[in-house]
Formats: C-alpha cells, structure tokens, sequence
C-alpha cells in the first residue's frame, strides 16, 4: 500500500469512524492523461459507509471528504471519485 493510500484511510478513518472503507488507486486506468505521476497514487476512488452521513445531501458529504483530505487533493491527489454512503443506502 503507497502512502498516499495510508494517508487518505487514516484520515477518513479518524473523521468518519466508517462501517466501511474501501480506498482503490485508480492510476494506472490513467497512464499518459493530465494529471497522472510515474508511480501512480494520483487518482482514487473512495467507498466510504459511514453514520456521519445520516441526514447530509451528497452534496455535503462530498465537501466533508474533500475537507478531511485538503492535504492530499491539494499535492499527491489529481482525481477522487466517492461513494458515501450511510449504513440504510449501502
């Protein structure tokens, strides 16, 4: 597992106390497009269950994410694709 990978499940992990997280490095699906590193750990995808979302649009949820990992998708990440998901939609 790269760091980058580390960084985003320790983070989600200690901000939404997730049923579920799957963290997915999507890179090589991206080789040669804009945004893509030699090494990967540019491009992820998130499945994310958590009671933190109960009551939030998708719209907060997918801000909530993006708060918790400012870090990474202002450096290493190019693209993040997410599912959040309470425990009742997954």
């Amino acid at each position: 597992m790269g760091k980058t990978r580390e960084n985003i499940e320790t983070k989600l992990t200690a901000a939404f106390a997730p049923l579920r997280l799957e963290v997915t490095d999507d890179s090589d699906k991206h080789k040669g497009h804009s945004g893509a590193r030699e090494g990967g750990e540019s491009h992820f995808s998130v499945l994310i269950v958590s009671e933190a979302f109960r009551g939030q649009t998708r719209v907060a949820r997918q801000r909530a994410v993006n708060a918790a990992l400012r870090e990474e998708l202002s450096g290493p990440v190019h693209a993040l694709s997410m599912q959040t998901l309470t425990p009742e939609e997954a």
